[in-house]
């Protein structure tokens, strides 16, 4: 019977990650602080504290993956604005 838990746990978990690739930022952020909240507040048991710190390193991870995909586009950004070297840099 643990098995049968054990595998309805990987299962929840492969489709926690599928869904946490879908999220955009904003709801991944917004989750994240309300799994932390419940981390705070207390009153779980340690399964479902183990839970909730699994999903919110997801969360972070997904955080992560929009933070360093926009500093990415703005570095690319900024670059394309720049002259050249020798281009104006005597200025």
């Amino acid at each position: 019977m643990a098995k049968a838990k054990t595998d309805d746990t990987v299962a929840d978990g492969a489709a926690d990650a599928a869904q946490g690739s879908a999220l955009g930022y904003e709801q991944a952020r917004d989750e994240l602080i309300e799994v932390v909240r419940s981390l705070e507040a207390g009153g779980t048991t340690l399964e479902e504290s183990l839970a909730l710190w699994e999903r919110g390193e997801e969360l972070a991870k997904v955080c992560r993956r929009w933070l360093d995909g926009a500093r990415a586009r703005l570095d690319a950004a900024l670059a394309q604005e720049q002259p050249d070297e020798g281009e104006g840099a005597a200025e």
